[in-house]
C-alpha cells in the first residue's frame, strides 16, 4: 500500500472531551490521506467490482458554542475506488464556506441543531438559518460529480468522485436555489439521468421541488404549499411521479414564534404524502393521509397499477420523552437511537383511484438506512439492504438483506466493537441481465474500536450472511457518520 499524507488539521476540541459522539467510533479524523493499492487482509478485490464507494462523515474540528449534536460536525468524505482488482482510498474534509470562516477565525461561529440560531456570529445557512453549511449528511453522484449536502438545507459541494478534488459550491449553471439551498437526500434517477431535489424553510410556501438534467441544468422548479414550517428529510419518486411528505412532527409553532426550534409530535394530525407528476406544479399535488408518524428515510417507490407503493421506515415513537434520571446527554442519545424510535420497514400503498392509503409492516426487526440497486430506483424492485444498530447508540452493528418477493431476510452481525457504515449495493461491472437485481456486492467501511483501525469490507450481495468476501486495511481509523453511495464505473463520466 502506497500511502501519502495530503494534509493535517489541528483540533480545537477540548483535550478531555467527554462527549459520547466525539469519542470512540465518532472520534474525528485530522489527517487527509491518499492510499493506493490497499492492503488486502482477507480474500481478494473482485475483478468485476468497478466504481467508487463514497462515505460522508461528521468530523468536527471546533467545539459547539453550547451543546454539540453529532449531525453538526464538519463533513469529511471518504472514497474507495475499485478498479482492475485493486482499491485506492482517499479522504478529504469538505471545504465548506462555513468551515473556511471558522478556520480563519480560529473558533466556532455557528449554532448547531441543539442551539439557538441567535448564537451564531455569522448569518449562516439552513432552514433554521444561522447554521454552518457542514455538508456532512449525504452524498450522491450525478453528471460525473459527487455532491455533498446538509440535512437542514444549504449549499451542495461538488468534487471529483474518484480523486475528491474540490469543485466548489454547486451552481447548476446558475440555477441552484441559493435563497433556500437544497436538503440532503436529493435523489438520482440513474435511468433518466436526472437528479430530483427539494428545499424547505420557515418561510411560506415552506417546500420547494426541482429537477436537474444530465447537463447539470435545472429544468424544473415549483413551490409546494404546506400548512406551516415542516421538517421533511427525504424524498421518493417513481417513473412518472414524485412523493413529498408532510409528517406531523415539526417545530412547535408557538415556540417557533419565540425563536425556539423545538420539534414536537402533533399526534392529532395525520401523516400526509403529496403525489405530483415529476414535472408537475404545486397545484398538481394530490395529498394522501395515513396514521401519524415520522420517517427519516424511504427505501424506494414505484407504480403498481392504480397504486403507488412507498417503502420506508416510520418511527413508532418519533418523540421520546424526557425521563427523571436523564443526564446531560440522555435526550440526545434517545433521539438518535433507532431502538428508542422503533423503526421498522413498512409499506404504504397510495391508491390514485380511491385516494385511500393502506399500511403494512414488512419486517419486525429494528433497522434503518436502506439502499437498493440504483437501476431499480423508482421502479419495481425486490431487495433492500439496511443497517441494524446498537441499542442506545447511533452505531451500525449489522447488515440486513430483505427479499421483498419471498419475504425472507438474510442478516450479518459484526463482531463486538466493530461498527459499519451505510452499505450500498454495487453491481458487477460485467452484469448483463438487469433482472438479476442482486448480482453484485455490498460495500461498507467499518471502524474497529477495540483495535483502533478501519477496514473496507466487501460482501457478496447474494450471500450476506456469509460475511465479507474481502477485507482491506485503511490507513487510519475513520469516524462514524450517516450516509454512503456507490457509483458504478459506467456512471463516473
Amino acid at each position: 500500500m502506497d500511502t501519502r499524507i495530503i494534509k493535517r488539521y489541528s483540533s480545537h476540541l477540548p483535550a478531555d472531551d467527554d462527549h459520547p459522539y466525539r469519542r470512540g467510533a465518532w472520534t474525528p479524523n485530522l489527517v487527509e490521506y491518499t492510499a493506493l493499492d490497499l492492503e488486502v487482509l482477507e480474500g481478494a478485490v473482485p475483478q468485476d467490482l468497478r466504481g467508487v464507494y463514497l462515505r460522508n462523515t461528521e468530523n468536527p474540528l471546533f467545539p459547539a458554542l453550547e451543546r454539540y449534536h453529532p449531525f453538526d460536525g464538519d463533513g469529511m468524505l471518504h472514497a474507495v475506488h475499485f478498479h482492475d482488482g485493486k482499491a485506492d482510498y482517499r479522504n478529504r474534509l469538505i471545504p465548506t464556506r462555513g468551515l473556511a470562516l471558522e478556520l480563519e477565525a480560529g473558533e466556532p461561529l455557528f449554532a448547531g441543531i441543539l442551539e439557538n440560531p441567535a448564537l451564531s456570529q455569522r448569518p449562516g445557512w439552513g432552514a433554521r438559518q444561522g447554521m454552518k453549511d457542514a455538508s456532512s449528511t449525504d452524498v450522491v453522484v450525478h453528471a460525473g460529480r459527487a455532491l455533498t449536502t446538509f440535512y437542514q438545507c444549504g449549499d451542495a459541494y461538488a468534487c471529483d468522485p474518484v480523486t475528491l478534488e474540490p469543485l466548489g459550491a454547486e451552481t447548476w449553471k446558475g440555477g441552484f436555489p441559493e435563497d433556500w439551498g437544497i436538503s440532503a437526500h436529493a435523489k438520482v434517477d440513474e435511468l433518466a439521468r436526472e437528479l430530483l431535489f427539494f428545499s424547505y424553510s420557515k418561510q411560506a410556501p415552506y417546500l420547494k421541488y426541482g429537477v436537474v438534467n444530465a447537463q447539470r441544468e435545472v429544468v424544473h422548479r415549483t413551490d409546494i404549499e404546506l400548512p406551516g414550517a415542516r421538517l421533511p428529510h427525504d424524498l421518493a419518486f417513481t417513473e412518472h411521479y414524485v412523493v413529498v411528505n408532510d409528517f406531523p412532527l415539526f417545530w412547535d409553532p408557538k415556540l417557533l414564534a419565540q425563536g425556539v426550534h423545538h420539534p414536537r409530535l402533533f399526534s392529532d394530525l395525520p401523516t400526509r404524502f403529496g403525489v405530483l407528476p415529476r414535472r408537475g406544479t404545486g397545484g398538481d399535488v394530490r395529498w394522501f393521509e395515513a396514521a401519524p408518524t415520522y420517517a427519516l428515510h424511504f427505501a424506494n417507490a414505484y407504480e403498481d397499477g392504480d397504486e403507488i407503493v412507498l417503502d420506508g421506515y416510520p418511527q413508532e415513537d418519533p418523540a421520546p420523552r424526557r425521563q427523571a434520571n436523564d443526564g446531560p446527554y440522555s435526550m440526545l442519545m434517545r433521539y438518535i437511537d433507532l431502538h428508542a424510535l422503533r423503526t421498522h420497514l413498512t409499506r404504504w400503498r397510495l391508491n390514485l383511484k380511491t385516494g385511500k392509503v393502506t399500511t403494512e409492516r414488512l419486517d419486525e426487526r429494528i433497522a434503518e438506512f436502506p439502499t437498493i440497486h440504483g437501476r431499480h430506483a423508482g421502479r419495481p424492485y425486490r431487495y433492500v439492504y439496511a443497517m441494524t444498530s446498537k441499542p442506545g447508540w447511533f452505531l451500525f452493528n449489522g447488515l440486513l438483506k430483505h427479499d421483498l418477493e419471498r419475504r425472507e431476510t438474510q442478516s450479518y452481525e459484526f463482531p463486538d466493537g466493530i461498527y459499519a457504515s451505510e452499505s450500498p449495493f454495487a453491481p458487477r461491472s460485467n452484469a448483463t441481465d438487469s433482472r438479476q437485481e442482486d448480482d453484485g456486492y455490498v460495500v461498507t467501511l467499518v471502524t474497529d474500536t477495540q483495535c483502533d483501525r478501519s477496514e473496507c469490507q466487501i460482501f457478496d450481495a447474494r450471500e450476506i450472511a456469509r460475511g465479507p468476501v474481502a477485507r482491506l486495511r485503511l490507513p487510519e481509523r475513520i469516524s462514524s457518520g450517516t450516509h454512503s453511495y456507490f457509483v458504478p464505473a459506467w456512471d463516473l463520466s
